[in-house]
């Protein structure tokens, strides 16, 4: 019992077991680390919005939208360089998500000055029949 206690107690004991946990805690880290998969798939996803959302008018519609799409994008093309995997999935899926919605605004846009044309155009029929109708 003796030899216990003077082991708990004596520094070097002390210093060999901190030294191991430390070194635990570092391999853990580094192992969930090195766990996390390269997002290519999720990059290619994000690029493929992006130029859906550029060729479908999000530049004129949503250009705010678009943009903070394009710089996240970089971004995360910054953190895959890097290999900070975890960072490159979540920046890419932000990218998407503003590059979805930069693409939306451009429809809805769209569909109200198509709304707004045939409103223009019902108000020149009617008057064309009002003129013709004594």
């Amino acid at each position: 019992m003796d030899k216990i206690m003077k082991n708990c107690f004596d520094p070097a004991s002390r210093h060999r077991a901190g030294l191991m946990t430390y070194i635990l805690i570092l391999v853990s880290v580094m192992a969930g680390c090195a766990s996390v998969p390269a997002p290519t798939e999720q990059m290619a996803v994000s690029k493929t919005e992006i130029d859906n959302a550029l060729n479908g008018g999000g530049n004129e519609a949503a250009p705010l939208q678009l943009k903070s799409a394009m710089d996240k994008m970089t971004a995360a093309e910054r953190a895959m360089a890097d290999k900070e995997y975890l960072r490159a999935r979540r920046l890419a899926e932000q990218a998407q998500l503003d590059a979805k919605l930069a693409r939306v605004m451009a429809r809805s846009a769209k569909a109200q000055k198509a709304v707004d044309a045939l409103q223009d155009d019902r108000s020149v029929l009617r008057n064309e029949l009002e003129r013709q109708i004594p």
